[in-house]
């Protein structure tokens, strides 16, 4: 059921960051994707991805495209 949940979840993150016209919120849905990937690869007993996913995906990748944002137009014309 938790798995479920989890998947329905990174789907409606997933569609709200493409849908999004403000690129920081769009970041900041990727990272909660990540996060939840995370979690998936820890239930599904996969804990070195896991923490693998959740420094990189989540921590790295959001920071980047946090920077990269600041550095650019925050909304979408």
């Amino acid at each position: 059921m938790l798995t479920l949940i989890l998947l329905i979840s990174m789907v409606v993150f997933s569609v709200l960051a493409v849908r999004t016209k403000d690129l920081l919120y769009a970041s900041i849905y990727l990272g909660v994707v990540s996060v939840f990937v995370s979690v998936l690869f820890v239930i599904l007993s996969a804990p070195d991805i896991a923490l693998t996913e959740i420094a990189v995906g989540a921590g790295l990748s959001t920071f980047i495209f946090i920077a990269a944002v600041k550095k650019t137009e925050r909304m979408e014309k």
